[in-house]
């Protein structure tokens, strides 16, 4: 059933072989290439030195074919260059990096057809301009040593692109959804409970469902659930609310419905192997956002929210609790919705945490439908903008102690001539004391939002000029920066000098 039938599995592992025979042949082209090259030879030249054809050669070097024995020991010969060394894997220094990233497990493991790639694509890019592609991956690699990118965040970062290609929407899973709910007579018109999901798990899935065990290890910390696949016997913590019950069945449910094999055993995850658990893991989730959270009736609630004048404030706060789900789940949601049933499609969504009377908040997860939008993540120990809604809610939230803190504002991002329309729930995190997350959707305001939203012009909602860092915000006499516009005070110095330059070379051109 849908991705995950037995015969693509199969396929996959054909695939995976074809794509290693055609990386050894790549390889062997690329070090053909850079010989021939070393010694001024043209394909002309070598062909005449070695009496091969100069469209053999030329397939050779591109990856497409792979000398005989015969052959390669003519190559050997006249290029002198030993036998060993012509048919060995090892690159030398200048293409190592491009046989480091061939034979990783990493193309290995990312199913690059999710993604609209032919390996035989890359393999030709790699193949014409084997000096500009390993100057670039070299680049990447160093980057990724710089910002510690771990191969986890980057798995995590082509699932995000995935989904950000896709509009964050999978009509398929959407429709799984719909055939799950028939075919187990669940009313996606009323709020799903946890004990609908639970007796579906037990009953038809064997489930044995444990929710004393987990508590009696104090270092599982936040690990809300594990799932024991040998037994079908399911770990819970007593300390997750009924939301969070619900969508560790929908996700459960999702495995078993749409015949996950690979996945993960963990919420949240501690670790994975491969691509396809992450991937297979974000599967499940939108399934369980789609079945807690069904298309047909969150759309209906939002056309009601979006035809009144004034925005109903406790409209929507009725909307996220008309959902067994919890505000990150609703929000998450949106932007599934949004995009395809409003073609609101330029959007943001960010998760940010906060430890109660400290100066951090760090932005744990985003989302950019349509563009890389102004608020994102930065790497480099800048402070975010601190006039946001989702770090003023967080700061609210400890203060009043309360479960749900919600605001919104229009976002004025002055530098970037953009405004946003955010929307901003901010809870405590049950899971540490004195922690608090905030949950945002940014709308970019352009006249198709106008059209979209009759509540846009309502004079209550808040209008703020804001930054991205205070490191790269111009706006002055800030109560509430941080630290001096140091980078964009670098920049302005940087123009200056460049503009004297050009003044002095203007007037002592003659």
């Amino acid at each position: 059933m849908y991705f995950f039938a037995k015969n693509k599995l199969f396929a996959k592992k054909i695939i995976f072989a074809t794509m290693e025979e055609d990386y050894i042949k790549l390889i062997f082209g690329l070090k053909l290439k850079q010989i021939r090259t070393d010694k001024n030879l043209s394909l002309f030249g070598l062909s005449k030195l070695s009496g091969l054809s100069k469209s053999y050669l030329n397939e050779i070097e591109n990856g497409k074919k792979y000398p005989k024995p015969d052959k390669i020991a003519i190559l050997s010969e006249k290029l002198d260059v030993p036998y060993d060394q012509m048919v060995s894997l090892k690159l030398d220094k200048n293409l190592a990096p491009i046989g480091d990233i061939l034979q990783s497990k990493i193309l290995k493991e990312i199913p690059l057809e999710v993604f609209g790639i032919k390996e035989s694509n890359l393999i030709d890019i790699v193949a014409n301009a084997p000096a500009k592609v390993n100057a670039f991956i070299s680049t990447i690699i160093k980057i990724a040593q710089y910002y510690n990118f771990s191969r986890e965040s980057f798995y995590l970062a082509s699932v995000r692109s995935f989904q950000e290609a896709n509009k964050n929407y999978f009509e398929d899973l959407e429709q799984s959804v719909l055939k799950f709910a028939k075919a187990y007579q669940i009313d996606l018109n009323q709020k799903i409970t946890s004990k609908d999901l639970e007796d579906i798990l037990t009953e038809e899935f064997g489930y044995n469902i444990k929710n004393d065990e987990l508590g009696k290890y104090e270092i599982l910390g936040n690990l809300r659930s594990v799932f024991v696949p040998q037994t079908k016997t399911l770990l819970l913590t007593n300390e997750i609310d009924e939301a969070q019950r619900t969508f560790i069945y929908a996700k459960e449910l999702a495995n078993n419905f749409l015949e996950i094999n690979e996945r993960l055993y963990t919420f949240p995850w501690i670790k994975f192997d491969t691509f396809d658990q992450v991937l297979n893991n974000f599967y499940a989730s939108y399934f369980a956002g789609a079945l807690i959270i069904p298309k047909a009736k969150i759309k209906t609630r939002l056309t009601e929210i979006f035809e009144k004048d004034t925005f109903d404030n406790s409209l929507f706060l009725e909307t996220i609790d008309a959902f067994n789900a919890s505000p990150e789940s609703f929000y998450q949601r949106l932007t599934n919705i949004l995009p395809k049933a409003f073609n609101i499609q330029n959007l943001f969504f960010l998760r940010f945490t906060h430890q109660a009377n400290s100066n951090k908040f760090h932005l744990k997860k985003e989302l950019h439908l349509s563009h890389q939008h102004s608020p994102r993540a930065n790497e480099t120990n800048e402070h975010y903008c601190r006039r946001w809604v989702s770090l003023n809610l967080l700061e609210k939230i400890g203060k009043s102690k309360k479960e749900h803190e919600f605001d919104m504002q229009i976002s004025d991002f002055e530098n970037d001539d953009v405004k946003y329309l955010v929307m901003s729930s901010a809870t405590k995190d049950p899971f540490r004391d004195n922690h608090y997350r905030s949950i945002s959707v940014g709308l970019l305001i352009n006249k198709q939002l106008q059209r979209k939203l009759s509540f846009l012009d309502d004079s209550k909602i808040k209008n703020q000029n804001v930054g991205v860092t205070c490191e790269l915000c111009a706006i002055e006499n800030c109560k509430v920066r941080q630290v001096p516009p140091t980078i964009l005070d670098k920049l302005a110095r940087n123009k200056k000098i460049e503009n004297i330059v050009e003044d002095l070379n203007a007037k002592f051109i003659s």
